[in-house]
């Protein structure tokens, strides 16, 4: 089994910070391309960032300049920094990895997401 947990989410002021990490675990060979998401109260899903496995990355418009999106290989996890954050930036987050499982065959796996409230 493959599962990824998502943390750090919470409560902050406009204008703070969260840090939000992502581990993968489980029968894993080798993990592509990673994402964060978000889904904001009563709208769909939408992307936050991506990175590839050789660190390229690509984020949403909204939050170029004050997300970082990184990884390490090493140990399966991905990391969003959320600087100056905004109350429009509330929203459920969630990872997304398309993972290449250990005993065969490759599929998108998600987090179960984590809460990121900010207040005004």
């Amino acid at each position: 089994q493959v599962q990824l947990v998502e943390s750090g989410g919470g409560l902050v002021q406009a204008g703070g910070s969260l840090r939000l990490s992502c581990a993968a675990s489980g029968s894993i060979f080798s993990i592509n391309a990673m994402g964060w998401y978000r889904q904001p109260p009563g709208k769909q899903r939408e992307l936050v960032a991506t990175i590839t496995r050789g660190g390229s990355t690509n984020y949403e418009d909204s939050v170029k300049g004050r997300f970082t999106i990184s990884r390490d290989n090493t140990n399966n996890t991905m990391y969003l920094q959320m600087n100056n954050l905004k109350p429009e930036d509330t929203a459920a987050y969630y990872c997304n990895a398309n993972i290449v499982r250990s005993w065969g065959g490759r599929n998108d796996y998600w987090g179960q997401g984590t809460q990121v409230t900010v207040s005004s």
